[in-house]
């Protein structure tokens, strides 16, 4: 799901609070999971002075989008909104409009000076100021921003304003201090800070008494985590599986420099762990990765690959790959090639290298011309399909348990499952419900999905 537009679902709107102040809110979403936990945190934050959530962008009285600066094509699909909602404005000059997350902190300046008629402008730590700053806006006219960054801010007190559904997302930690030298996020979101392990216990066991089936623990590096009682994130995963049994618990995302022997050797041990883990190799050749201040070696991380597959039969495994960084040639491009065959990876995340301001790698020469990132691009995008298809074709005949997730986008006849190695499921309805955890046998696959039949 990384980095395209997640609109929230539809839905009825939800009340967030007794004390309705009579105004709506309309938030869409763009980015990778961190960016939905964090809409739900602000639907709470505005909860709490009365907004109430709208479905209707022409229902709202304050528009807000919260944004992602990791790709460039990202940040463009936010000044193409931008262009729709001047004419909303222009309608109704009374409507708020809000740019919120990444882009809000990197790119203040810009959106200042360009689009006047954005009236707020609130970076990914300061949601608590949200209320006073729109108040503000609507009593003066003034534009609200408030974009700085903390080294403590966890919003560990809120309750996030989840929507009806059986998984969730709690957010362990925020921030980065690895400055992988082609990304914005320790600029945008500041430097790492956990969250206490027994108040991530608590919430998981809300959560499990509001009917959830999976959680999913969030953070721009989750194995970097420690709280102020030194607890690593093995401990953590571990605790949340002992404290919440019946739950699935995932996890997102790893950096290979702090994925320890501890954290899988948890992961093997308890049957709700999901055993699948997302661990972005981003290039197979060393040159390129010491260039990116990636911290390891393919050797080391061909070795935690290995690693796992031992100790975790039948792994799931994806990952995130960059073509075409900055003076990458086409033995670089090999290597990643040929990493990509050693692992057999389910899925991945495939991206042409795009540079961003502030970071190391925008002062290097982007020198890789488009068409041949594209076509580098390309030949990892067929080598993996080809890969995924072998992968999931290994399955037919076999029976797995999955928790139905959705009606499929398809058809409201079947419903899509998740194995606990993350891999999609689309079975007929006959019946079973969105929850349910079904033990279903595998009959046809294509190189993104599995057809079954429930057993």
């Amino acid at each position: 799901m990384k980095f395209e537009i997640l609109n929230n679902p539809v839905q009825k709107p939800k009340v967030l609070t007794k004390n309705s102040n009579g105004k709506k809110v309309y938030i869409e979403t763009y980015g990778c999971q961190m960016n939905l936990s964090d809409s739900e945190i602000i639907i709470s934050v505005l909860g709490e002075s009365g907004y109430e959530e709208t479905e209707q962008i022409s229902d709202s009285d304050l528009i807000l989008l919260n944004t992602c600066s990791v790709r460039d094509n990202a940040e463009q699909r936010i000044f193409n909104r931008l262009e729709h909602l001047k004419n909303i404005k222009k309608r109704n000059p009374d409507t708020v409009v809000g740019i919120l997350g990444c882009m809000a902190e990197r790119l203040r300046n810009k959106l200042i000076d360009e689009y006047k008629f954005v009236d707020l402008i609130v970076g990914p730590d300061e949601y608590r100021k949200l209320p006073d700053l729109i108040d503000n806006i609507i009593e003066t006219g003034e534009k609200g921003i408030a974009v700085k960054l903390s080294k403590v801010e966890t919003y560990d007190d809120l309750i996030p304003s989840r929507k009806d559904g059986i998984t969730a997302w709690i957010s362990v930690m925020r921030g980065c201090d690895k400055f992988c030298t082609f990304c914005v996020v320790p600029f945008t979101r500041g430097r790492e800070r956990s969250r206490e392990l027994t108040s991530i216990v608590r919430e998981a066991e809300e959560l499990s008494k509001k009917g959830i089936k999976e959680i999913t623990l969030l953070g721009q590096n989750v194995n970097s985590y420690i709280d102020i009682e030194k607890n690593d994130f093995s401990d953590l995963l571990k605790a949340v599986a002992k404290a919440v049994p019946e739950i699935r618990i995932r996890y997102s995302t790893s950096h290979p420099y702090d994925l320890s022997l501890k954290l899988i050797e948890t992961m093997s041990e308890y049957d709700n762990i999901c055993k699948y883990i997302h661990l972005p190799v981003q290039s197979g050749s060393d040159r390129i990765l010491k260039l990116m201040n990636r911290l390891y070696t393919v050797e080391k991380y061909l070795g935690i690959i290995e690693k796992a597959k031992e100790m975790i039969p039948g792994v799931g495994l994806s990952t995130d790959i960059i073509a075409g960084f900055p003076s990458e040639n086409e033995d670089d491009q090999k290597k990643t090639l040929d990493v990509i065959e050693k692992v057999e990876y389910d899925g991945a995340y495939m991206f042409a290298y795009s540079p961003r301001e502030n970071t190391k790698a925008y002062k290097m020469a982007d020198d890789v011309p488009g068409k041949v990132k594209q076509r580098r691009l390309s030949e990892i995008i067929e080598l993996q399909r080809k890969i995924s298809i072998k992968q999931n074709k290994k399955l037919i005949g076999f029976t797995k348990e999955i928790l139905l997730e959705s009606v499929s986008k398809k058809s409201e006849d079947f419903l899509m499952g998740r194995t606990d190695c993350n891999k999609s499921v689309i079975i007929p309805k006959s019946g079973f419900n969105i929850g349910d955890k079904v033990l279903t046998k595998i009959e046809r696959v294509n190189s993104a999905t599995l057809f079954g039949t429930i057993i």
